[in-house]
């Protein structure tokens, strides 16, 4: 892959608004993709009359502007720009197109580590670092303890870091660009480095920053903590800014976006040329309306719009079998990203290829290591489908609301009952799609008691 390049500015100094920490203006990425690196070397050397490569847009004129004091997140899917634009941001990648102006010191937690010597020792390359961010050896003195008591890996420091565990490693690698009082915080999904303890010693100082009033540029696909620390988010596809609000507006604009494919998204990251300013204001007007019904593709017959696990573990007889999985969120649109505390809907089709006297059509979720965690089914509920003869459909729908933790969750499917007089398995799909709740509070296990906390004072 070969990068266009072109001879418009790349980096400013500063921005002229002192208020103003970030502003990226009109910022493009291309590259070049060859099929055979042959087609590279004979094109670079005029070989050929014709164009061998095609155009990759990483990003394709996208600008926003971040205040001092600003939490701006930046979502998306994957491929949509997001490492790009920070890279760019931070000087490690140039643009094709447009300007990054910044006002203030950077620290970027992109790639944790990169510039250490593998040879030289954790002390060693402390100091190497803080050479290499422009600090003196003074400086670097100064913040040593802090370095050290942040990464925590006792006298290891004293040993070549090729002897290190990854844990050892990120944990020095984070403490070190945590701790040289940056202005601006770039942050890449670099707060779940390490064990459980130092992730919560990272957002410990993550929140200490926040309410110190640094501007904080965070990209990450934890939608809970985009939620929880955002004051405004920007959100990209396929290297276009889609739209740009408030945390909660943006995160639900993503999750359509997740269920619905944007043909004007796909020409631009074909390269198509950006669309004329009142285009623009055209686009900006109609808001959300992007997200119409009528961009969404067919999707997967069974589970919509949402990717199905294809490690999904599917048997049964299949007297009875699902046609249709959907997971609707309050507003009614199909989602796999819930918020903690809404209402949303589990709506499971089944057709029946056999007579069947009241089926049972059951739900449960796991976790990503395996343990079901909750579920019911319409025996439970006291609420049977009744007899059902060959041919027939139901569409059988389960409410209520999500009080699971943040994270992420599997969807498994069954349908079972009787059939000839024994007790029969139809149809079972387990581990069938992902589902994220998104949560700004969580408490202890798995599943928020939602208790009512009163403090009285003696």
């Amino acid at each position: 892959m070969k990068e266009m390049k072109d001879s418009a500015p790349v980096r400013e100094a500063a921005a002229a608004d002192p208020d103003t920490a970030l502003v990226v203006d009109g910022v493009t990425k291309i590259y070049r993709l060859y099929d055979k690196p042959a087609d590279r070397l004979k094109e670079a050397l005029g070989l050929s009359k014709k164009k061998l490569h095609r155009e990759l847009y990483a990003l394709n004129d996208v600008s926003f502007t971040v205040r001092r004091g600003e939490t701006v997140g930046i979502i998306g899917t994957n491929g949509s720009g997001k490492s790009t634009i920070l890279k760019i941001i931070t000087g490690v990648l140039n643009p094709t197109r447009g300007s990054v102006r910044v006002n203030g010191r950077i620290s970027a937690l992109l790639e944790l580590g990169a510039g250490f010597n593998m040879e030289y020792s954790g002390l060693e390359n402390i100091y190497l670092n803080g050479t290499m961010m422009g600090f003196t050896r003074e400086e670097v003195d100064a913040r040593l303890n802090d370095i050290l008591d942040f990464a925590d890996i006792g006298d290891f420091v004293h040993q070549p870091c090729k002897t290190y565990s990854s844990g050892m490693f990120v944990r020095l690698a984070f403490a070190v660009a945590i701790n040289i009082d940056p202005e601006i915080l770039i942050v890449d999904e670099a707060l779940s480095v390490g064990d459980v303890f130092f992730q919560a010693k990272c957002y410990r100082k993550f929140e200490e920053f926040k309410k110190q009033g640094r501007t904080i540029l965070f990209v990450s696909h934890d939608l809970s903590s985009i939620a929880k620390y955002c004051d405004r988010v920007v959100l990209l596809n396929k290297g276009v800014k889609r739209a740009e609000g408030g945390a909660h507006e943006m995160v639900d604009l993503y999750k359509q976006l997740l269920v619905n494919l944007d043909s004007a998204d796909e020409e631009k990251a074909e390269g198509e040329e950006p669309a004329a300013e009142g285009e623009k204001a055209q686009e900006k007007e109609a808001g959300s309306a992007a997200f119409s019904e009528n961009e969404a593709a067919a999707g997967d017959p069974l589970t919509g719009q949402l990717e199905r696990n294809p490690n999904t573990l599917e048997y049964g007889e299949k007297q009875a079998e699902f046609v249709k999985v959907r997971i609707l969120d309050a507003n009614g649109l199909e989602t796999g990203s819930i918020e903690k505390g809404t209402e949303f809907t589990i709506s499971a089709t089944v057709r029946f290829n056999a007579p069947i006297d009241d089926p049972i059509v059951a739900y449960s979720f796991k976790n990503l290591q395996g343990t079901e965690i909750t579920g019911t089914n319409t025996w439970y509920e006291e609420n049977p489908p009744g007899h059902q003869d060959a041919g027939n459909e139901v569409t059988v729908t389960f409410r209520q609301r999500m009080t699971l933790q943040g994270g992420e969750y599997l969807l498994s499917m069954g349908c079972t009952g009787y059939h000839d007089g024994a007790f029969r398995v139809f149809h079972r799909l387990y581990d069938l799609i992902n589902i994220t709740v998104i949560s700004t509070k969580n408490t202890v296990g798995f599943y928020d008691m939602e208790s009512e906390v009163e403090v009285v004072q003696s």
